[in-house]
């Protein structure tokens, strides 16, 4: 199984290491796809002490483009010039939260991945187990000093829609929307419905509880228990966001390796003439 340690946080962990010589850098990531500034005006009201915000749009994508889908990945200065703002040296932790079971603090967890800065890990639960668990919150802005932090980004972790199309054999197709969008039942956001062929559906949010804590490693093992043995995952969602919480599943499970298609649905559909699949 996955180590959890090296992929979670517990909240009780967080506070104690935010109090020690060495504290981690903390990223907030809260978003409403529906309402944009949500996420930064509730940091601004109550955050965890010397937390820094990061918006989906503005910090973790880049331009959108005619296809490519709607939350491109950031271009490695751009994610450089983001991490290096909030104080992130090569060798410092980084914990990153939301308040939506991971959704948007996924992404972020991938990225820093990505981008070549192993030593990420999200806060378990985010920030509502934070506050159950009564532990102190702040409307002061972080200080920060410039890190040195230089992306890196490693291709194999990712795949273009080219490779989608070509489907290598052993490649599995994971989709992580709700089950109503990948049978193309409803599509509240893209213009078009249905998944890529051969895909079969995970949805992302039966990685984590009501609370927003990720389930066990043998849990998560069981999410994926039909994956063929030599399977070579490739995870997409509606823009290569929420995919992200299924990468951090497999990687609870033990198993790694898999990748991310970033441009997800929101590419493929954007795609003349592409084949669309609709049912379960």
């Amino acid at each position: 199984m996955g180590d959890e340690t090296r992929l979670l946080i517990g909240a009780a962990e967080l506070a104690r290491r935010l109090g020690s010589a060495a504290p981690p850098v903390v990223a907030d990531c809260r978003f409403a796809l529906a309402d944009p500034g949500a996420g930064e005006k509730g940091w601004r009201e109550a955050h965890i002490p010397g937390s820094h915000y990061l918006h989906l749009e503005r910090d973790l994508s880049g331009p959108r483009a005619a296809t490519g889908g709607r939350h491109p990945l950031p271009e490695p200065a751009a994610f450089s010039a983001v991490m290096r703002r909030i104080g992130l040296d090569s060798d410092r932790l980084l914990v990153v939260l939301d308040d939506s079971r991971a959704a948007f603090a996924a992404r972020l967890w991938w990225l820093a991945r990505y981008f070549g800065h192993g030593e990420v890990r999200v806060l378990d639960g985010g920030l509502r187990v934070w506050r159950e668990q009564g532990l102190p919150l702040s409307a002061d802005p972080p200080l920060a000093r410039a890190g040195n932090f230089t992306a890196r980004p490693d291709p194999r972790m990712r795949v273009d829609f080219e490779f989608v199309v070509a489907a290598a054999p052993g490649t599995v197709l994971v989709d992580a929307r709700e089950a109503r969008r990948f049978a193309g039942l409803e599509e509240p956001i893209d213009p078009l419905a249905g998944h890529i062929p051969g895909a079969c559906n995970r949805p992302w949010i039966e990685a984590t509880r009501e609370d927003g804590s990720f389930l066990g490693a043998d849990e998560q093992a069981a999410r994926w228990r039909d994956l063929p043995r030599a399977a070579e995952p490739v995870v997409y969602c509606g823009s290569g966001v929420t995919a992200c919480v299924n990468l951090l599943s497999l990687e609870l499970a033990g198993i790694p390796g898999a990748r991310l298609y970033p441009g997800s649905w929101s590419d493929w559909c954007s795609r003349p003439g592409v084949p669309v699949a609709r049912g379960f």
